[in-house]
């Protein structure tokens, strides 16, 4: 920025004096003055700079400010911004008539308007600071003290963010303090580029937090932007992303306004916010398009949406009171500038009148646009022909005038600008103290300043260690060019006339947010508080799932998998329960699993129990008529002591599935598997005996086979049986000794319920016992198949092939249903394949004889059984 200062030196002979000033004449090098006739000077011993846009027409960018004066085309004063130069007035005045600050020092004032334009601000910053006319130097001679040409060492101003830089970029290697009491812009706190600027205005990154908290607090998780197509909105999003990142906040869509084209724009954003789902909207941009944007949305009656305001618009009176978009705008929500009362302030400004002040243009057109008159004074009564306004009456008074100008309600920069003018106040104060020289070896060498002769440097370095306490009560200090921030928050509440008026609700101070929630009045009119979320918060019992290709807040919300279960909403992972819990219906909750178990109380349970006391029954019945029809041929045909040793061992198969029914203990999960292997293998083991009787009988009629009977006596069969049975019951011993089936709960299948079953501590004996069993079966179904074609009328190894085929087809598909079987299922299996061998072996040997003893008496003879 040097060389743009250079530059500027370099145009040309100075223009129109400013207001009250002599020409001075230009010697060796020329001096910038003021950049139009609009400025305000008051000598003293140290001067202080000041800047404020008070009128809000600029004049055409290309329009050559070294030819003429300017002021004729910039226009339409403002009147707030003149409260802020009234509010550096009144403290001045204050300051110059205290007795404990800077006594002795009287304050000076020159104050210049840019009319919000950097290229007018920097014209008049290069006017503030130049040097002596003739010589280039900061000495002053008389007639430049006298006529306000000296420079000054600290300005006050910078009205926006780009004006901020760009004048601190250029009174840097000057060393000029430049404090700004509305520059915003986060990079302006980076000392390493801006070392001589300071704000009484805080940084956008703490509204911006502020704003991300509410968002927090309030759980609006689908939030739309629109935003200044700058630095100040741009950055505000970053920073608004950065503090929800992680609290599941989203924005739905950001668009950018830009002034040059804020029509289209603000019709395209205004289109964004009606097709999107999100109910709140962030507004960070100037009020001026905040205004364009609700004409918009009125147009197309969007008025259900809550806006969060920044401070650029969140106080601004042209849109409370503007009537078309009240509906727009009710219960907007915003973070403002802190506002403070300034005691004696209100007085000061109602006694004001230009005839008291007759060289400030400032409050002449102000007076002429508030009373429509204009009074006569020494500097514009030979004008005052030309200008249309009546004469004023001379009653008119301020006291009388309720405007923004007047207004003490929200001194929000007003109070900025107080406060920077106390804060030079007292920097100048710190450097003029002169410290006793007797009171430290170390202050010997202290030298103390001149009022007159204070460099800018000296104001700079005691700018940065300012400490005091306000006529308000609080702290004020720099951190680097920072104050410590605090904000309003502030709601737009609608009175019963209609009206839309600013209620203070909370405030910010630096992180801490304290807000009355009961205070708020929302958009609907209410308190209850809008939602705006993308997907509703799942509920307890569901997690979220993201949808592929879209945002985190959009999402679906899938049930939780058995065993596990979300107490809580908005929940992004099912938790799994306890191994001894299991999650509820609603998976809400994990509920202590209870013991399951085939019981005789169930009708699983039941309806075995009936099957195996039929079984009983009817081998017990059978019993009886073999024992009651014992002599005739068909019983004691192929040893009935075989036949009646085979219904007792089908008797105990029927009882032993009993054993299974109950809940499981230590003996009986020992006694039902041993009453099982021993039980199948006795029946086995008879009808094998029976099938190598039938097969060795047969054998015996062949010549010199006679001899065959007598190794397959009765006492041969019996001592078979019990080889056979003995294996079996050492088998059994040995696996239940070594390693016994225990009663244990089953939690690795799903379900509340836990089937308590007998474990197989050791595989390999269950398998030896049901190994042992199939190969007895297998070795009696062939022996069986081989004897099927005996030329006997009645031939019973044909009954035994068949039972034995039934035998083992049944214990075959046993295996791949018992492991398959869930829980108590599965001792159902085992139950039901222990029924059907047992009803097979029961009714393929026993049926037909029965059926023949019963019912075909006449064929219960040798003669018959023995026909071929």
């Amino acid at each position: 920025m040097m060389w743009c200062f250079l530059w500027l030196l370099s145009l040309g002979p100075p223009v129109a004096p400013a207001l009250g000033m002599n020409r001075v004449a230009a010697r060796v090098c020329y001096r910038w003055q003021a950049s139009n006739f609009s400025g305000l000077f008051q000598d003293g011993d140290v001067i202080i700079g000041g800047l404020f846009s008070l009128y809000s027409k600029p004049p055409s960018l290309n329009q050559d400010f070294t030819q003429q004066p300017l002021y004729q085309s910039c226009s339409s004063l403002e009147a707030l911004p003149l409260q802020y130069v009234y509010a550096m007035l009144f403290a001045l005045e204050e300051i110059n008539h205290s007795t404990t600050l800077l006594p002795g020092v009287r304050l000076g004032f020159h104050l210049h308007d840019s009319c919000a334009l950097p290229l007018w601000a920097l014209h008049a910053v290069l006017s503030l600071v130049g040097g002596n006319s003739s010589t280039c130097n900061p000495e002053y001679s008389y007639e430049e003290v006298s006529s306000g040409l000296r420079s000054v060492p600290v300005i006050i101003g910078g009205d926006s963010s780009v004006t901020a830089q760009i004048l601190s970029r250029l009174l840097g290697p000057l060393s000029v303090p430049l404090m700004s009491y509305t520059a915003s812009s986060p990079s302006l706190s980076d000392r390493t580029q801006f070392p001589n600027f300071f704000r009484t205005m805080p940084s956008d990154i703490y509204q911006a937090r502020a704003i991300a908290r509410l968002t927090i607090r309030f759980k609006w998780t689908w939030i739309g932007a629109v935003v200044a197509n700058n630095d100040y909105g741009l950055m505000a999003v970053k920073i608004f992303q950065e503090e929800t990142q992680g609290a599941g906040v989203c924005l739905a869509f950001v668009e950018t306004l830009s002034r040059q084209n804020i029509v289209s724009d603000a019709r395209r954003a205004a289109q964004a916010i009606q097709s999107s789902a999100a109910k709140v909207i962030l507004i960070f941009t100037w009020y001026t398009d905040v205004r364009e944007l609700f004409l918009q949305l009125v147009e197309r009656n969007v008025t259900d949406r809550q806006f969060l305001a920044s401070e650029a618009w969140s106080t601004s009176g042209v849109l409370l009171q503007n009537p078309s978009t009240s509906k727009v705008a009710k219960g907007v929500l915003g973070v403002a500038i802190r506002s403070s009362t300034l005691p004696g302030f209100e007085k000061y400004l109602r006694k004001l009148k230009p005839s008291l002040h007759p060289h400030n243009e400032f409050l002449r057109e102000y007076w002429e646009n508030i009373f429509q008159c204009r009074e006569t004074t020494p500097d514009n009564d030979s004008s005052s022909s030309e200008s249309p306004l009546p004469f004023c009456s001379g009653t008119e008074s301020l006291e009388t005038v309720n405007d923004i100008f007047t207004d003490m309600s929200q001194l929000r920069v007003t109070y900025n600008v107080y406060q920077a003018v106390y804060a030079v106040a007292h920097a100048l104060h710190s450097l003029l103290s002169c410290p006793d020289i007797s009171s430290s070896p170390a202050n010997k060498n202290f030298n103390c300043s001149v009022p007159k002769q204070i460099k800018p440097i000296e104001v700079l370095q005691h700018l940065n260690t300012v400490n005091f306490t306000t006529t308000q009560g609080e702290l004020f200090y720099f951190e680097g060019a920072d104050v410590p921030a605090k904000y309003d928050l502030v709601n737009w509440q609608m009175t019963p006339e209609g009206e839309l008026k600013l209620v203070r609700i909370g405030l910010v101070d630096g992180y801490d947010l304290k807000l009355d929630e009961t205070a708020i009045q929302w958009r609907t009119g209410f308190r209850q508080v809008p939602m705006s979320v993308c997907s509703e918060s799942c509920p307890a019992g569901t997690r979220m799932a993201t949808r592929k290709g879209e945002p985190v807040c959009c999402f679906d919300c899938i049930p939780c998998a058995e065993g596990e279960f979300s107490n809580r909403t908005g929940s992004h992972s099912c938790e799994p329960c306890r191994y001894d819990y299991w999650s509820n219906a609603k998976k809400t909750a994990c509920l202590p699993r209870h013991l399951d178990f085939l019981s005789y109380n169930e009708t699983l349970g039941i309806t075995l129990t009936v099957v195996s006391v039929s079984g009983v029954t009817v081998t017990t019945a059978v019993f009886v008529v073999f024992l009651h029809y014992r002599q005739t041929p068909m019983v004691r045909a192929n040893n009935s002591e075989l036949s009646f040793l085979l219904l007792v061992s089908l008797k105990l198969c029927f009882l032993c599935s009993l054993v299974f029914i109950g809940r499981p203990s230590a003996w009986s999960c020992r006694f039902q598997q041993a009453a099982f292997g021993i039980s199948f293998v006795l029946s086995v083991s008879c009808l094998k005996v029976k099938t190598i009787v039938v097969l060795a009988a047969f054998r015996s009629a062949h010549p010199g086979a006679e001899a065959l009977m007598r190794w397959f006596g009765p006492g041969q069969q019996r001592g078979s049986i019990c080889l056979f049975t003995s294996i079996q019951i050492v088998i059994c011993i040995i696996w239940l000794t070594v390693s016994p089936p225990v009663p244990k709960p089953d939690f690795e299948l799903p379900g509340l319920k836990v089937t308590l079953r007998c474990a197989m501590a050791s595989a390999v004996g269950f398998s030896l016992v049901l190994g042992y069993i199939g190969l007895l079966a297998c070795s009696c179904l062939i022996l069986a198949f081989l004897a099927r074609k005996l030329p006997d009328n009645f031939n019973e190894a044909k009954l035994i092939t068949f039972s034995m085929l039934i035998f083992c087809a049944v214990w075959v598909a046993f295996i791949p249903a018992y492991v398959s079987s869930p829980g108590k299922y599965a001792v159902a299996v085992e139950i039901f394949a222990i029924l059907a061998s047992s009803y097979g072996l029961l009714l393929c040997i026993f049926a037909p004889k029965c059926f023949i003893i019963l019912l075909r008496p006449e064929n219960n003879t040798k003669k018959h059984m023995m026909a071929r």
